[in-house]
């Protein structure tokens, strides 16, 4: 069993920049890759980005490429997504997710998923 918990989220400006984190509490030997979705209010829940734990392979929605960054510390267990120039359309609840197998951008890969954090961009 793989517990995520994400933080990092909050209020910014238009044109700001936040850092998000998530925690695996498994040893991360188990897991295959992370990733990062968002759910704005009336709307699907949407990939943004995922990584592999072993070497760090990424892959982005085109809406944040040159925006957005996700990262990884295997020490800490912990993936990062780095969001810069932010917009008011990137305001929605960030939920982070892992997987011991497979990495992709569909909801239904991964297994496991954090309770989110809030994300608003004002303009």
């Amino acid at each position: 069993q793989v517990q995520l918990v994400e933080s990092g989220g909050g209020l910014v400006q238009a044109g700001g920049s936040l850092r998000l984190s998530c925690v695996a509490s498994a040893r991360t030997f188990t897991i295959y890759s992370m990733a990062w979705f968002r759910q704005a209010p009336g709307k699907e829940r949407g990939f943004i980005a995922a990584i592999t734990w072993t070497d760090g392979t990424t892959h982005y929605t085109d809406s944040v490429k040159g925006r957005f960054t996700i990262s990884r510390d295997n020490a800490k267990n912990t993936v990062y997504l780095q969001m810069n120039n932010l917009k008011p359309e990137d305001t929605a609840v960030y939920y982070c997710a892992a997987d011991p197998y497979a990495l992709g951008s569909r909801t239904d890969v991964y297994d496991y998923w954090g309770q989110g954090t809030q994300v608003t961009v004002s303009s």
